[in-house]
């Protein structure tokens, strides 16, 4: 039987694919701090309308001080990480910025075994080695793709943004099991003060930055990103709540998106290597299932 925050993950993960898709095309010969900033406002608008609509708005924002300045620091660490995969992933194939941002489960998993005693039984652990083995794959694929990972400044922000990113996965796991936070309002505050970090951060790209700002063009797949991210989130939020759920290996199956990603690279973006990239994806899908089946 499927624990109950595996398929709620599985639909995030989905989420997550199609949302690197759309936001591999949105940055494409564009500006990234106008996309990132745009993108973000219009996912939290929409997030926003539907919890007015469902009724729930009012009930979601009162909040504490406390609460305000742990989601605000929650905030200030993704702003970090995506500023740094969206530089990265405008000038790298989607099929090798996405496995290398899956490889944030490695450590998701130290520190959900250092912080949280998440310990993987034999079953899991033979799962989680698949898809590791998996995503080292595609970190030699990429070496044949011309991207010499000590040198390429892309690759660097988007280890840097994975790294973050895995932190900030941890600190997901503090606030929702260890604090108890609501899932929706930490997801409607967490919206909030992203708009508000990255406008500042736009602000400063244009007014104060000595460099010249890049040229920005609107396309369809600004504001499907920023939609795309907040239902990702949802269903993400949702399943690391459950009491049962290990951060490890739901970061694990959540980064399996790559899937998707590497679909889209294949048919929209003409990566290259595609039959060595789809061995590596089948390491990372079967780990994936035997994780999902373990108890």
């Amino acid at each position: 039987m499927l624990q109950t925050w595996f398929l709620p993950t599985v639909l995030s993960a989905f989420l997550l694919g199609f949302y690197d898709i759309t936001k591999k095309h949105a940055l494409r010969n564009n500006a990234v701090m106008p996309v990132l900033f745009c993108a973000t406002l219009c996912g939290s608008a929409f997030f926003i309308v539907v919890t007015a609509i469902t009724g729930k708005l009012m009930e979601l924002l009162p909040c504490t001080g406390t609460f305000f300045l742990l989601i605000l620091l929650k905030s200030a660490i993704v702003a970090t990480s995506w500023t740094c995969v969206y530089y990265a992933m405008r000038d790298l194939p989607i099929s090798i910025a996405s496995p290398i941002r899956a490889s944030s489960p490695l450590g998701v998993f130290l520190g959900g075994l250092i912080l949280f005693h998440e310990v993987p039984n034999l079953w899991q652990g033979l799962a989680m080695i698949a898809i590791f083995a998996g995503y080292f794959g595609f970190s030699v694929i990429g070496k044949m793709e011309g991207f010499a990972f000590r040198n390429s400044r892309s690759v660097h922000l988007i280890f840097i943004g994975t790294l973050i990113g895995a932190g900030s996965a941890l600190y997901d796991k503090y606030l929702m099991n260890v604090r108890h936070f609501d899932p929706q309002s930490v997801q409607l505050w967490f919206s909030i003060d992203l708009v508000i970090l990255l406008g500042a951060g736009l602000l400063y790209r244009m007014y104060l930055c000595k460099t010249k700002p890049e040229k920005f063009h609107w396309k369809w797949t600004v504001p499907a990103t920023g939609v795309l991210l907040i239902l990702a989130d949802f269903t993400y939020f949702y399943a690391i709540s459950q009491p049962e759920a290990h951060i490890s290996m739901l970061s694990l199956v959540r980064r399996a998106s790559c899937v998707i990603s590497f679909a889209g690279g294949s048919l929209l973006f003409k990566d290259q290597h595609i039959l060595r990239k789809a061995l590596a994806l089948l390491l990372i899908l079967l780990g994936v299932i035997a994780l999902g089946l373990a108890k």
